[in-house]
């Protein structure tokens, strides 16, 4: 599992190892893995993993086949998110997002399906922005809408020999990659005001969604987006533009 360290991520390491299962975490964090891999037992590994780095990625499921003998689920979850409107683009903050959040999961999935037999399970964190636009997350959307159809085609391709692939979409759920959206009050309820359920998301909710895509009861899925995002995908993305220029202090625009 990538990003393994925090968030939605961490939760999903949880309920993993709740549910009896040996799992190996990867983190641009190491240190932050192997802490929490120490605080979850012996079935439970930490390494340092950097998703826009190949050798890296097999490193990982290198070493996940050396301590378990066997790679039954792979969950492509590092993710990192940027802010800024088009016409005022930085080109290297542009590639990075799309380097971590589309070609992590590439390689997440290149090298896994590589190492696994019939029956295997590969999931990707795409996002609600995979199919709801949002101004000023341009190379965010982008990648994320990339990383819905990267699961289609890996699982045409990955099909005949057994393996499923899923991406999943959560809306809003309170990580520390997304905790900036709570210092912003009005975004937070804009996203409340579009989302036809009341109840929030939390990370062990999208866990949950990971774990029943990884499980037998989900043997006949493949190839699918589950949005795990309350309904808002009916509704619009908050004006995120608009309420961090209301929020901001008088004589210090928004970028």
């Amino acid at each position: 599992m990538t990003g393994g360290a925090s968030g939605i991520g961490l939760a999903t390491v949880r309920r993993f190892a709740a549910e009896g299962a040996r799992v190996m975490i990867g983190d641009v964090d190491g240190q932050e893995a192997f802490d929490v891999a120490s605080r979850l037992g012996d079935g439970v590994i930490g390494r340092r993993c950097d998703v826009r780095d190949e050798s890296e990625v097999e490193l990982l499921l290198q070493s996940t086949l050396r301590e378990f003998g066997a790679l039954d689920i792979a969950f492509a979850n590092a993710g990192i998110g940027s802010f800024g409107p088009i016409a005022e683009t930085d080109l290297d903050e542009w590639k990075r997002v799309l380097e971590v959040d589309l070609i992590g999961p590439l390689l997440t999935t290149k090298h896994a399906s590589r190492h696994m037999s019939a029956g295997g399970s590969i999931i990707l964190n795409a996002s609600l922005n995979a199919v709801q636009p949002a101004a000023g997350m341009s190379a965010y959307c982008c990648s994320k809408a990339g990383v819905a159809m990267l699961a289609q085609v890996a699982a045409l391709e990955l099909g005949p020999h057994g393996i499923r692939v899923n991406a999943i979409g959560p809306g809003l759920v309170r990580t520390p990659l997304t905790e900036g959206m709570w210092l912003v009050p009005s975004i937070v309820d804009e996203f409340d005001e579009n989302a036809p359920l009341a109840t929030d998301t939390s990370a062990d909710d999208v866990a949950s969604l990971v774990t029943f895509l990884a499980s037998d009861d989900a043997s006949s899925i493949t190839g699918t987006l589950q949005l795990i995002d309350r309904g808002a995908h009916t509704k619009r993305y908050p004006d995120l533009p608009a309420r961090l220029a209301d929020s901001a202090p008088a004589g210090n625009p928004v970028p």
